[in-house]
């Protein structure tokens, strides 16, 4: 069988005995939603198609390319459990199911999961056997309901706008894992640049009875510490001190690998490698510093979407592609925008030193509702612990342009999600009006570059352009122009939209560009901007590169966009 995206998919969290379940599956529509009634769990059901795991089934690359609404899809495959796995924990994993997913072993129910952005994991132990098995996968995806996050996905038949194709089902990698009866089940990092130490959360699972931990560093290859540590329930704190450390930062990506090793008495039981980044975070004289220096942000809005996976990237490879294209284009890094990224695209901005604002896609529910804390606060707190270790994350924000909201559902997802992570920035609702927020900031798609100019040259400390200043009233955070630009530009007869009106020729292009990205970076008071965007998606042509990610403009054009967003900022 085939195996697609076959890189291990936890790459801050390694171990060596695990099966990947991607590649072809049997597929079932189930229309009315009544595949629970009818027994589709049931091993020898009958199911009518084929789909290859992990593209969604509106996809190409899934094998079956339906663009229509599905509230209900069926998967099974069968799976091989041998004697030694059976000694410990056969642990299933996915990636992401969009929207609520029930699993099955056997025609058995083992677990189930609500939200299309976090990933889980349910243990099989129980249900499994020795041989042949056979899992399956029911997911049901309800987009117009109005209560279940579904970030830039069109709730209309056809993609319109900035709403583009749906996601249906498992869109990210499905793998088993075997891990000892007593094991690491996760590790939290925090760094501390000024005393060279770091503390690890270590959290265990099964007996943990005379339980330790050897936590051993490297950097570059050279051992650099090793520590044991006794550890118990729950979760054990402990710290580690360097005498000399070497720094995360834009386009340094210094990072030391680690290798855990878990011991009952001299007994190893369980080995997991993974990595971490020296780098801090702070705000101080409305800026925000990364490692003690101020860092003028130059993002990119990137969307996540694939034209032939829409949410899944066809390869590795792809992913590693769209940072090395953004930093090539003198970005240092991207709102990963309304949509949860997977950890291999996170692991790559690891690696590269590229900054990234982690984001939820809440598009699909109304903030203005308490109900839809129900809908997005355990899912949105899962994927801050999966992804808190990531020296690339600078900052979290939950919600984007939420126009009606109760200030109880901003407040209490602001405050849950500093109390997950009280290392890093939170923005509570980007581009709209805030209530209690760590940075202010505005989508401006202004494109008259002299309004631009002047607009972001009369800034003060004290007074900032505020088209929302009449409900809200600014309290001296850093400035953050989290969307501006948009400028279309159509390659061909493709007929799509942008911001204000297109440019005649690549010059026109260029100058209007140049005016926008220069009164940010110039202003006395702005600290970030984000432009919109690296590519384009199905009708929205407002990219650098094309949806395929070729290029759009004359290399010549390209060398002055590097150019311009490569300029001294003010404060730099």
């Amino acid at each position: 069988m085939d195996i697609f995206r076959s890189e291990y998919p936890r790459p801050q969290f390694v171990r060596d005995n695990w099966i990947n379940l991607n590649g072809k599956w049997q597929f079932s529509f189930d229309h009315g939603n009544s595949g629970e009634e009818r027994e589709m769990y049931i091993p020898d059901f009958p199911y009518d198609e084929e789909i290859i795991v992990p593209f969604c089934p509106e996809s190409k690359l899934s094998g079956i390319g339906c663009k229509d609404f599905m509230e209900s899809v069926w998967y099974r495959r069968i799976i091989t459990i041998t004697k030694e796995h059976l000694l410990g924990h056969a642990i299933l994993h996915f990636g992401a199911v969009d929207y609520r997913c029930v699993v099955y072993i056997n025609g058995e129910k083992c677990g189930e999961h609500i939200g299309g952005f976090s990933s889980f994991s349910v243990d099989i132990t129980a249900k499994v056997k020795e041989g042949s098995n056979i899992l399956t996968v029911h997911a049901m995806d309800d987009i117009r309901s109005g209560d279940q996050p579904c970030g830039k996905q069109s709730r209309n038949y056809y993609s319109a706008w900035c709403d583009y194709t749906r996601v249906t089902g498992i869109w990210q990698t499905v793998w088993l894992e075997f891990v000892p009866v007593t094991y690491l089940k996760s590790v939290r990092i925090m760094t501390n640049n000024a005393d060279k130490t770091v503390t690890f959360t270590a959290f265990p699972s099964g007996d943990v009875k005379l339980l330790s931990i050897v936590t051993k560093l490297f950097f570059k290859g050279e051992k650099v510490k090793d520590q044991k540590n006794e550890i118990g329930w729950g979760a054990t704190s402990y710290v580690i001190k360097l005498d000399s450390i070497e720094l995360w930062d834009v386009s340094q990506p210094n990072l030391y690998d680690i290798t855990y090793e878990l011991y009952s008495g001299d007994v190893l039981l369980d080995t997991v490698n993974s990595y971490f980044g020296f780098r801090s975070i702070e705000i101080r004289d409305q800026k925000i510093y990364l490692n003690g220096k101020p860092v003028f942000q130059r993002l990119v809005l990137d969307q996540g979407y694939y034209p032939d996976g829409i949410y899944t990237a066809p390869s590795d490879e792809a992913l590693k592609r769209d940072i090395k294209i953004s930093m090539d284009l003198g970005f240092n890094g991207a709102r990963l925008h309304q949509k949860v990224f997977e950890e291999r695209f996170l692991y790559w901005a690891d690696q590269l030193g590229y900054l990234v604002w982690g984001e939820y896609g809440n598009w699909g529910v109304n903030a203005n509702e308490v109900k839809t804390l129900a809908n997005v606060l355990s899912e949105w707190l899962e994927v801050i612990d999966r992804d808190f270790n990531h020296p690339s994350i600078i900052g979290w924000c939950p919600f984007n342009e939420a126009y009606e909201r109760d200030v109880r559902v901003i407040g209490s997802v602001y405050f849950a999600t500093k109390a997950a992570d009280p290392t890093r920035p939170v923005i509570d609702v980007s581009g709209y009006t805030h209530y209690k927020t760590d940075i202010w900031d505005t989508h401006d798609y202004e494109q008259d570059t002299k309004v631009y100019s002047e607009r972001y040259s009369s800034f003060t400390n004290d007074k900032i352009y505020d088209p929302h200043e009449k409900v809200q009233t600014y309290s001296g955070q850093p400035f953050f122009v989290s969307e501006y630009g948009g400028i279309w530009w159509s390659t061909g007869k493709k007929e799509g939209w942008g911001y204000g009106t297109a440019p005649k020729t690549e010059e026109e292009f260029l100058d209007r560009y140049s005016g926008l990205t220069t009164a940010l970076l110039k202003s006395s008071n702005v600290c970030a901007m984000c432009y919109t965007q690296l590519y384009d998606i199905e009708q929205e042509i407002n990219g650098l590169f094309t949806y395929e990610r070729e290029p759009k403009f004359s290399q010549e054009i390209y060398k002055e966009i590097r150019k311009i967003n490569t300029q001294k900022a003010f404060f730099e």
